[in-house]
């Protein structure tokens, strides 16, 4: 096999189109094609960054008669850990299921917080004849219930993604072969992301319709009213957290987006605020809920909350890059 074909199999096999391949070796695209169509012969400088891009043996690039790839041994001096491909494999199979883990822990949290609104309403009615000690001890025995199941799941997924930790903390190596693999689970798996992406955000959007036609019904009941608003909102960020799981660990592997080398070095100094901004958030949240029982109205803290991070996100970065300067 001349050294055209072997160019052209090895680009094909990492999924990267010849205007990729010409940027990562900071030639023409031009160049690349002549390669390709055996018009011309890359220099000596160009085969050794070839023979590291792919991570082959320059004697499989140069001489015709190895037919068989021939991989190169990793730089031992290296301090980046590196990813193989069953590792890669192996966790993008955990993620798709961890998705569904942490998305059911949110629905078990929603419908804790559902059951103890009905119980809450049901004491309201005499003919039900539910207290409302009863009611009210059910109510919160039945949260705690489905929020010790979510707190279960939640740790089992943060206790089987341990050993992955190092792809969202740390900067890494890819074995030959990863990237287009990831590339191709990327490709294959954008239509998918998008339904779920926008399921879950129109969701969220018209889920406090309910709430709103409630509003004006004369027997209105607030509470009974919040349970398919809760529902709706619950679902649709389920549905969202199953596509952003499952994309934030395709992109935690090409360590690009948000995991890029750059946004790793600035989390690891925003990761504090961001901890403390979502604790003080929580200690308003309980603290306005308990003070008086405005469980009704105080779940709007938490969207108000979200859209103020995502305002507050790009200066926490800035404040980041400045203290790394």
């Amino acid at each position: 096999m001349i050294l055209a074909d072997k160019i052209i199999q090895l680009r094909k096999k990492n999924g990267w189109s010849q205007e990729e391949l010409a940027e990562k070796l900071g030639v023409s695209r031009q160049a690349v094609s002549k390669w390709e169509g055996a018009q011309a012969t890359p220099d000596l400088t160009k085969l050794l960054s070839m023979s590291q891009l792919f991570g082959v043996t320059t004697d499989y690039l140069i001489k015709d008669e190895i037919e068989t790839e021939e991989y190169a041994q990793g730089d031992e001096s290296s301090a980046l850990r590196r990813v193989t491909l069953k590792e890669a494999g192996d966790y993008i199979v955990w993620r798709e299921k961890a998705s569904l883990l942490i998305a059911g822990g949110v629905l078990l949290c929603v419908l804790g917080v559902i059951a103890l609104l009905l119980l809450g309403a049901a004491t309201q009615y005499a003919s039900l004849g539910i207290s409302e000690a009863l009611g009210g001890g059910l109510g919160v025995g039945l949260l705690l219930l489905f929020a010790a199941a979510a707190v279960i799941l939640f740790v089992y997924c943060g206790h089987r993604n341990a050993p992955y930790e190092f792809l969202e903390r740390d900067e890494f190596e890819t074995e030959y072969g990863v990237e287009g693999m990831v590339q191709k689970r990327l490709q294959e798996g954008q239509k998918t992301h998008m339904i779920l992406l926008c399921a879950g955000i129109a969701l969220c959007v018209i889920a406090p319709i309910p709430l709103i036609v409630g509003a004006f019904m004369a027997d209105f009941d607030q509470a009974l009213m919040l349970c398919p608003t809760l529902l709706l909102a619950g679902v649709g960020a389920a549905l969202c957290i199953v596509a952003g799981v499952r994309r934030a660990s395709l992109d935690q592997l090409l360590q690009q987006g948000d995991y890029s080398a750059r946004n790793k070095r600035s989390s690891r100094l925003t990761g504090p605020l961001s901890a403390a901004y979502w604790m003080l958030v929580t200690a308003v949240f309980l603290a306005w809920s308990f003070w008086g029982n405005h469980w009704d109205i105080s779940w709007v803290i938490w969207p108000v909350a979200g859209v103020l991070y995502a305002a507050l996100v790009p200066l926490f970065r800035v404040m980041a890059e400045r203290k790394e300067r």
